[in-house]
């Protein structure tokens, strides 16, 4: 099965890392520069620069542009894909439907755990390629197949803004431990083992459940943790997720 992908940003390059043991991959692109890179760093893989009359019938579309650039490549799209896999934040399926024809729309988001295949990915759209979406994006990590768009935009705020968000704990962290007077970079390999772990921990637990494994009367970890608690870090997390799911909302309108 190939694959083609229309992009060569970050998000699809990290897709691409995760598919192509998997999948015959083609990179469709504007910048002859990103594409040599991309071919140069992944053999298998085939590029080409997109043309004013690109057709893409009976072809797998994964689809990795910017949303506000869509109304100027759709219309260089001809023909009739036979899936379009779409990765564009708050741009619904109708919106991609009334643009580019297919025979089958999904809407997804993954992040960028794709390239070490420890994506956290949503999925929703057509039913009839439920399944072969799932199998495409079970190979870059976990999926999960969501009954509506509004949940996607929802999910968008905590899998696809969820690594930026913890690069700023993992951040916090690190920072906290030099400035207690460890080393740079000792602290840094200690916040990476610290999350390696976490997410063992957090697949098979729950956050309370951790919580209170750890943190015992009167000790270190109640000590810190009330820390947070004063500074609102849990009221900032909410917040996060919510102004996440607002801004895809808001998207969404202008898309």
């Amino acid at each position: 099965m190939m694959l083609t992908f229309i992009g060569n940003g970050n998000m699809a390059k990290a897709l691409i890392e995760g598919l192509v043991k998997t999948y015959d991959i083609e990179v469709i692109g504007r910048n002859q520069k990103t594409l040599d890179d991309i071919k140069k760093e992944l053999p298998k893989v085939q590029v080409k620069l997109i043309s004013d009359d690109e057709d893409i019938t009976g072809k797998n579309i994964v689809l990795c542009v910017k949303p506000y650039s869509l109304p100027d490549l759709a219309p260089k799209l001809n023909g009739k894909a036979n899936a379009i896999y779409s990765v564009l934040a708050g741009t619904t399926i109708s919106s991609i439907k009334s643009q580019i024809d297919s025979k089958s729309y999904i809407r997804t988001m993954p992040n960028l755990g794709a390239a070490y295949l420890k994506s956290m990915t949503t999925v929703t759209g057509d039913e009839d390629i439920k399944n072969t979406a799932l199998e495409i994006f079970n190979k870059i990590g976990s999926t999960l197949w969501l009954s509506s768009e509004n949940e996607i935009d929802i999910a968008t705020g905590v899998a696809g803004s969820g690594p930026a968000f913890l690069a700023l704990v993992a951040e916090s962290l690190a920072d906290g431990a030099v400035n207690a007077g460890l080393k740079r970079d000792d602290s840094q390999k200690l916040v990476a083992g610290l999350f390696d772990g976490f997410a063992s921990l957090i697949a098979n637990d729950t956050p309370a459940n951790i919580k209170d494994g750890v943190m015992s009367p009167g000790g270190t970890t109640a000590a810190g943790y009330a820390a947070l608690e004063k500074a609102n870090v849990r009221h900032g997390m909410i917040e996060a997720i919510k102004d996440a799911y607002e801004k895809a909302k808001e998207l969404k309108q202008k898309n």
